[in-house]
């Protein structure tokens, strides 16, 4: 990361830029090196240490923030910290998959060729264990879920039961 560091009423001494190297070096980490260049600006007006950092990453996203204190040091981490913060937030957009994933929606979606480009197919797996129909019923009635897919104990067949929209509910099961 290139590193620009400008002074107003203030000498830049290698100890206060080694300081300033120090906390860029958290965020140049955080970023995982997408920082491509940051600007700081230290001013001092009597007894106010200023500093202004404006970090540029990659896709042109600036991070920027102002802090003031009565010493290089505090003023430095005040202004770190702001900065920290908001490439955590532009990291957790990259990574949770918003820039991440560059394929089609149809692809990601799951939606396979034959159903058409209307229909969604959402495929999933789900447990199915032996159990009577009055099971299921008792099953299906004392949860939140909107169907049970079972084994039934007496045919050895697979049945769904399901509730309807009028509240009752419905068998399926294979011929």
């Amino acid at each position: 990361m290139r590193v620009d560091i400008t002074g107003r009423h203030v000498e830049i001494t290698p100890q206060l830029r080694a300081m300033i190297e120090k906390s860029l070096g958290k965020i140049d980490r955080l970023l995982n090196d997408r920082a491509v260049s940051a600007t700081v600006i230290l001013t001092k007006e009597k007894y106010r240490h200023k500093t202004e950092l404006v970090v540029h990453a990659r896709g042109d996203h600036m991070l920027s923030a102002t802090g003031e204190a009565n010493g290089w040091p505090l003023s430095l981490r005040k202004v770190a910290a702001k900065v920290e913060h908001q490439a955590q937030r532009l990291k957790s957009n990259w990574t949770e998959g918003r820039y991440r994933d560059r394929r089609p929606a149809a692809r990601r979606a799951g939606v396979s060729a034959e159903a058409g480009a209307g229909a969604r197919v959402v495929r999933g797996r789900y447990p199915v264990k032996p159990m009577s129909v009055e099971d299921a019923a008792l099953r299906l009635e004392g949860g939140r879920e909107t169907f049970v897919v079972f084994r039934n104990a007496d045919t050895d067949s697979v049945g769904i039961l399901y509730r309807r929209k009028d509240g009752n509910l419905a068998l399926i099961e294979p011929d």
